[in-house]
């Protein structure tokens, strides 16, 4: 069997010591070798997956974790996990898989995640995350997934995730998120799911969503957006365009009738 280096093995000995590894459902042997352990996946000596979702994690994560430089899958989804997310986890260049949904986390989102160039798959929903988005959320050029929804995040879009062109599917919904959504979405060409409902932003639903010829679902609701929309974008989300006014009054949004698109005539 592979020997693994120490480094790596005592960093997973200290994540089980501190995430109250004697309560997890699927425990460690700590005598076995590290390839023995569940949900660790290695390969040349060095961790290159780490599978812990829902196995009853406990605790603050340490910032060792960030020192496991081959990892490429972080799945942590459905544990007792609280306190910041680590800053050091910026450090896992090869990553491309990072869920720490479904916890306790507070405090913002790392501006060092947006380091992780490589990383495709970004999801901390379902957790209790305030600040705001990173401000250079945009550097991760090939993230697919971005998962954010649950949580108390507030302020702005970041102008950098306009640049984002890999993302397929953003997940931004019920949070406390504000401003404007820039016409520059159109730029997602890849996007097929949208969702920002039970947010507070607000100006004219961006026309350039219609260039979005992959979207299969939106959901745009529940915000203070106003001004027209077309029938095609009102068919497309989840709950008919409705919006949030000013006294928190639920109303439908007003579809414009898209007309004929014929030549006008000058008259003689």
């Amino acid at each position: 069997m592979a020997n693994v280096t120490l480094s790596d093995k005592e960093i997973l000995v200290k994540l089980y010591e501190v995430t109250n590894g004697s309560q997890w459902k699927v425990k460690w042997d700590l005598t076995q070798p590290m390839t023995a352990w569940s949900g660790v996946k290695v390969e040349n000596n060095k961790v290159i997956a780490l599978d812990l979702q829902d196995n009853n994690l406990a605790g603050v994560l340490p910032a060792e974790l960030g020192d496991l430089k081959s990892l490429q899958t972080l799945n942590l989804h459905k544990n007792q996990l609280s306190g910041n997310i680590p800053a050091s986890l910026g450090n896992l260049k090869e990553l491309k898989v990072l869920d720490l949904s479904f916890n306790s986390f507070t405090g913002a989102i790392p501006e060092s995640l947006c380091n992780l160039s490589n990383l495709k798959s970004l999801e901390l929903y379902m957790n209790r995350l305030s600040g705001q988005l990173p401000t250079n959320i945009g550097s991760l050029k090939n993230l697919e997934t971005l998962a954010v929804f649950n949580n108390d995040i507030e302020g702005a879009i970041p102008v950098s995730f306009y640049q984002m062109q890999s993302l397929k599917t953003v997940l931004l919904n019920s949070n406390k998120m504000s401003g404007t959504l820039s016409p520059d979405i159109a730029n997602l060409t890849q996007l097929t799911n949208l969702s920002l409902f039970e947010n507070n932003f607000q100006g004219q639903v961006p026309l350039a969503l219609e260039k979005l010829n992959g979207l299969k679902e939106m959901n745009i609701s529940y915000n203070k957006f106003n001004g027209l929309v077309t029938k095609k974008l009102a068919m497309l989300d989840t709950l008919n365009m409705t919006m949030v006014n000013e006294s928190g009054v639920a109303y439908l949004m007003n579809v414009a009738v898209e007309m004929e698109k014929r030549p006008i005539v000058a008259e003689d």
